[in-house]
């Protein structure tokens, strides 16, 4: 498959107004993702909050299908969640530690995963372990396996990290998982929607994702994968009456299947526009756009490097399509205002958004500007005069 580029944004409103690469913080979304919350707030507004679930019960049960079938696992192993942070905290609060035990993580960690790690690390003593890089950048699964002894209790890597082209061998990592029985919690948010993700391939227990960038969904959308069989040994940390049932005064039963990691106050209408995004993803085919995005990042790499002053920051081997570079003389949030003026979109990342990798690099902060399948090569070149 390949992608329709004029018929992408004819469906996406946004293109006409603006050149949009800030796909890793919030995309575009298309039209029918527009109709489908529109048309659900609209509902609510005729006939009421509670009475529009119900009637948008089937669309409901498709986000949760199309969600799994993205991912290639059971409805019952998907939770339908607010964002990315609050499914991945779920699932990681939900894991039992002890003093000694030891979590390994990437050196490119997103900052809210590893504040988690230090703050059960402050209540319980568990020892935090970055795995060292190899010489591309990305996360070592050599040295990860020489890592493994029996303290490990959790393997956690981001993907995609936050602030560049990196995409971590997630494969590779979760056959030494598997090999040796770890628990592997993947945080997918800033590849979901850009690439095809098979969590029968990675190996991974636990997945975790937004809904709002590349799969270009609502905002305050997510949803979380648990492998089926580890389920019976996770309580999540905080449960209500949807996520269990109370049976007697002093008892109550956890659902059997994921929905026990989720809550009864929703956001409806963003669940219904997250599974049309969903849907709308799997219709292009997401092999087919990762194959555009990758394409685009490459160029718009490649032109970056024709700027005098301009560096391109990405690591890894292989590379996605969120580009990270640095503009010598010009602080990063400058060039995301003068850009901004021009009608361009691009983003920021800083040392606080991942500091051991940052920190390692000598960097303070960067630029970031992520391509998606809906963006041009005449955007780029707009993003390339402008930086000139």
């Amino acid at each position: 498959m390949t992608i329709d580029v004029a018929r992408a944004r004819a469906e996406t409103p946004g293109t006409a107004h603006v050149a949009h690469f800030n796909n890793a913080g919030s995309s575009l979304p298309p039209s029918p993702v527009l109709d489908a919350v529109h048309g659900h707030l609209d509902l609510e507004a005729r006939i009421g909050g509670y009475e529009a679930e119900a009637e948008a019960a089937p669309r409901l049960a498709r986000t949760r299908a199309a969600v799994a079938e993205m991912l290639n696992c059971g409805t019952d192993e998907v939770a339908l969640v607010e964002n990315a942070t609050v499914g991945w905290d779920m699932a990681f609060h939900s894991l039992s530690f002890g003093p000694g035990d030891r979590i390994l993580t990437s050196v490119s960690e997103y900052a809210s995963n590893y504040i988690a790690f230090l703050q059960v690390a402050r209540r319980t003593g568990v020892v935090v372990e970055a795995v060292p890089n190899d010489a591309d950048g990305q996360l070592d699964p050599e040295a990860l396996e020489r890592m493994i002894d029996g303290r490990v209790r959790l393997i956690a890597v981001t993907h995609v990290p936050t602030n560049g082209g990196l995409v971590n061998p997630a494969r590779e990592i979760g056959r030494v998982a598997r090999a040796h029985g770890i628990v592997y919690l993947l945080d997918a948010c800033q590849s979901a929607g850009q690439m095809p993700l098979d969590v029968e391939e990675i190996g991974c227990d636990l997945l975790s994702a937004t809904g709002r960038k590349y799969l270009r969904g609502p905002r305050g959308t997510g949803f979380l994968y648990v492998r089926r069989t580890l389920l019976d040994r996770l309580e999540p940390p905080f449960v209500d009456l949807h996520a269990a049932t109370w049976v007697a005064p002093d008892r109550y039963e956890l659902r059997p299947d994921a929905r026990r990691f989720e809550n009864w106050e929703s956001n409806v209408a963003g669940l219904v526009g997250l599974g049309v995004a969903v849907d709308y993803a799997l219709s292009w085919g997401l092999d087919a756009i990762r194959d555009r995005v990758v394409l685009l990042a490459e160029h718009l790499r490649g032109r970056l490097e024709s700027v005098p002053g301009v560096v391109v920051r990405d690591l890894g081997r292989e590379r996605c399509g969120i580009v990270g570079f640095t503009a010598d003389g010009r602080p990063a949030d400058a060039v995301k205002a003068a850009l901004a003026a021009r009608g361009i979109n691009v983003s920021i990342s800083t040392a606080g958004s991942t500091r051991l990798d940052m920190e390692a690099r000598g960097l303070d902060e960067l630029v970031r500007a992520s391509v998606h399948y809906y963006n041009t090569e005449e955007e780029i070149e707009r993003l390339v005069s402008a930086l000139r």
